[in-house]
């Protein structure tokens, strides 16, 4: 634009107003578009964090040659976990961490409280990633065949597999290998009908 003679370069107040409009809408479509892509890599960033706690509860019941592991339970707003270790040469028994022979150690997690969104839970009917029975929506997501995840001092493990969901209901697993104690995360990718690893 040019100025007359004597006018001062800059920006007249109406044409800050317009840049500034301009601006907010880019923003704004943005951060639409970018919002689904938080919502999964929260998942993800939760299915690796569980992970790493799994394989820290593995070193810990190798290091100290005492079961070591979590115990998950429903409080009626989400499943949580709790670690816990044994406390007397038998294992992790739900009626000794009751009693207080098996201690927990540390306090109740939920994903939700680091993760928002994200939570223990199957939300659409998927293939069981185990090859068994289709999984249907809102079935249980904590498939170990009891509620504690024991690991081992010989670095072996409680077999199965630990459901996760985001908030756009992107479903994820934590598999467990009881032999080896190993820990994979798979995502479910719809448009192919498959469990994938990541």
């Amino acid at each position: 634009m040019r100025r007359r003679q004597g006018e001062q370069a800059g920006w007249s107040l109406v044409e800050l107003v317009m840049v500034i409009g301009v601006s907010l809408v880019v923003a704004g479509i943005a951060m639409a578009a970018l919002a689904p892509l938080g919502a999964t890599a929260r998942a993800l960033g939760a299915a690796r964090y569980l992970s790493a706690v799994l394989q820290r509860e593995r070193i810990e019941a190798v290091r100290t040659g005492r079961t070591c592991g979590l115990r998950f339970d429903d409080d009626g707003s989400a499943i949580g976990f709790t670690r816990v270790a044994d406390g007397n040469g038998n294992g992790v028994r739900s009626a000794e961490i009751a009693d207080g022979t098996d201690p927990m150690r540390g306090a109740r997690v939920r994903l939700a409280d680091a993760f928002s969104g994200v939570g223990f839970a199957i939300v659409d009917n998927v293939p069981s990633i185990d090859g068994g029975a289709g999984l249907a929506e809102g079935a249980d997501p904590i498939r170990l065949g009891s509620s504690i995840l024991a690991f081992a001092p010989t670095g072996s493990a409680t077999s199965g597999t630990l459901y996760l969901a985001s908030a756009d209901r992107r479903q994820f697993a934590v598999r467990i290998l009881g032999a080896t104690g190993r820990v994979r995360i798979y995502e479910f990718e719809r448009a192919t009908g498959r469990w994938v690893t990541r």
